[in-house]
């Protein structure tokens, strides 16, 4: 018999658990993930609360054209966020223009009635500057952002749930290589998102290392009947710092030595290249000298090429020497671009 002090905890578990259409989740899944949290009642028992109690409150519809039932939210319900302030709702406001330009629809969607309930907190506040928040509040990244890639929101479901409750994949994924779709299995191992793209760290088939594919590129997936393989010892956060997508180009770091112009120091005496640091003015200049221990890698070396005649690279050589042949190589180009160009 459960005890009757947990029941609105249960309560509000199951309101958790339930989700929005066209998602829906069967009564004997909900059953299932009721006695994983420790609430042990019975399938009438279930029935009863959702039937007789929640649904009452609550916009549930019940899907019962097949067995077990299937439950889930009306597409239009929103929860409104408890004790929500202004500056909670501006931190939200500013988190959702940021994830918009990084993320796919389909996951910055998820955040949505949270977002929405922000959106109507401030538009509430009529007797301040506050209610203008939409003409106030931009979040813009550094650099150039792409768009983000299309994403499935389904797809995204199912790899988002085989990830975190240890379930295998079975996919078709794009070959960007060979511009075509292959069958494969998939053991995921975590999920990055980086810049306007999102890859799943997976094993593949038999294969023991691991490999990045981009969601997008992923056209069907469901969850496989084999059990999943766990890589020993994977640790996410080990793995980006050894490089993984910084294109390392070897796995020791490297003392960058660079004159900067004054802008570029400014903008690094505010906003470090890396903490191990140091800007020193050079006589007679407005220039500066720059010395910084960075990764070997092929980001660093980008940034510093996107900086252009505002940086002059003194160090590492192999840098140097990167940097002078593709501005050989920009020069030539313009020089044949301007050659057959109609005066």
């Amino acid at each position: 018999m459960a005890d009757s002090r947990d029941t609105p905890f249960r309560y509000l578990t199951l309101l958790q658990l339930i989700p929005r259409h066209p998602h829906k989740i069967a009564t004997t899944t909900l059953l299932e993930k009721l006695n994983e949290r420790g609430y042990r009642i019975d399938m009438r028992s279930l029935q009863r609360d959702l039937r007789d109690k929640l649904a009452l409150h609550f916009p549930l519809v019940c899907d019962d054209s097949e067995r077990p039932y299937r439950w889930y939210f009306d597409r239009d319900f929103h929860c409104n966020l408890p004790a929500l302030d202004t500056a909670s709702a501006l931190t939200l406001v500013l988190t959702e223009e940021y994830l918009k330009g990084l993320l796919p629809p389909a996951v910055a969607g998820r955040l949505d009635p949270q977002f929405r309930a922000a959106r109507q907190w401030l538009n509430g506040l009529e007797g301040n500057g506050i209610s203008q928040w939409s003409r106030r509040v931009r979040a813009i990244p550094n650099g150039k952002a792409l768009l983000p890639a299309p994403l499935n929101d389904e797809l995204w479901q199912v790899v988002a749930q085989a990830l975190l409750e240890g379930k295998a994949l079975e996919v078709r994924y794009l070959s960007r290589s060979r511009g075509e779709e292959k069958p494969m299995t998939l053991h995921p191992q975590g999920l990055v998102s980086r810049h306007s793209v999102t890859y799943l760290l997976a094993m593949a088939n038999d294969y023991d290392d691991i490999r990045h594919f981009a969601l997008h590129r992923i056209r069907a997936a469901s969850f496989a009947s084999q059990p999943l393989r766990q890589m020993a010892a994977f640790d996410l956060d080990d793995y980006i710092k050894a490089g993984a997508f910084g294109y390392r180009q070897s796995p020791d770091d490297v003392t960058l030595r660079a004159r900067v112009s004054p802008q570029v120091a400014w903008l690094l005496s505010e906003t470090p290249l890396t903490r191990e640091q140091c800007l020193t003015p050079e006589p007679d200049s407005d220039w500066q000298r720059l010395d910084a221990q960075v990764p070997d890698d092929q980001q660093t070396l980008w940034w510093l090429m996107g900086m252009g005649a505002n940086i002059e690279v003194l160090a590492p050589s192999h840098w140097c020497d990167e940097i002078y042949r593709n501005a050989q190589q920009v020069i030539q180009r313009m020089d044949a671009a301007y050659a057959v160009a109609p005066s």
